[in-house]
């Protein structure tokens, strides 16, 4: 299954005045086909809620829906894969839960720890945060030359993530990485316009090079 480009995470604290439902509508109107549900404040009864509204949804549009942390409801969700925190349930025992046939990635802040996901049969790492974000704690930024020293190093889909922003979103894509995951940039303002303007950079970048 294709995940390049870009990756839109849901993030209710970024925009009070859209719903899960509302932004992912908006940013799949843009050309998004990845969606990534991430809510890290509802309960879980809530957010498998939300996740079998936001697989109809992506459904509908035939993007790819991953779940944050939660293996057991994406799996009831039938969402198409799940994402791991270095701290959630081990990827090899989510694989055993979700199947082979599930997407199954996982956030990495360090060259050993992306070896480490490889290893054990990711489909795809995060890396980052490749600039300062305040959408969550995920330490010092790794920067540019460590995102592309992992791209070379790992044979497997790399997804940078935080702080990426229009701006600098060019410099990102010259590592080499798969994709981009982005969630405040795009839902502070209008949801709809920045998700197509990311888009436009990143599909111009890949016709540019391919």
């Amino acid at each position: 299954m294709y995940l390049g480009g870009l990756c839109f995470i849901t993030d209710q604290n970024a925009s009070s005045s859209l719903l899960f439902g509302d932004m992912t509508r908006k940013v799949l109107k843009s050309g998004v086909q990845w969606i990534q549900h991430r809510d890290k404040q509802s309960s879980r009864r809530q957010i498998y809620q939300n996740s079998v509204i936001l697989r109809h949804i992506t459904k509908e549009a035939r993007a790819v829906l991953t779940i944050n942390d939660y293996a057991d409801i994406a799996l009831s969700a039938n969402a198409d894969g799940v994402h791991l925190g270095q701290d959630d349930l081990p990827l090899r025992e989510a694989r055993k839960i979700m199947g082979e046939d599930a997407i199954i990635g996982i956030s990495t802040h360090s060259p050993k720890q992306a070896v480490e996901a490889e290893r054990d049969g990711a489909d795809y790492i995060g890396f980052g945060p490749i600039f300062h974000t305040g959408t969550k704690d995920a330490g010092r930024p790794k920067g540019i030359d460590l995102l592309r020293k992992i791209k070379r190093d790992i044979g497997i889909p790399v997804v940078a993530i935080g702080g990426i922003k229009l701006e600098n979103l060019v410099s990102v894509l010259e590592t080499g990485v798969d994709a981009v995951a982005v969630a405040s940039a795009i839902l502070k303002g209008d949801a709809q316009e920045n998700a197509k303007n990311f888009m436009d950079i990143i599909n111009s970048y890949d016709r540019l090079h391919i």
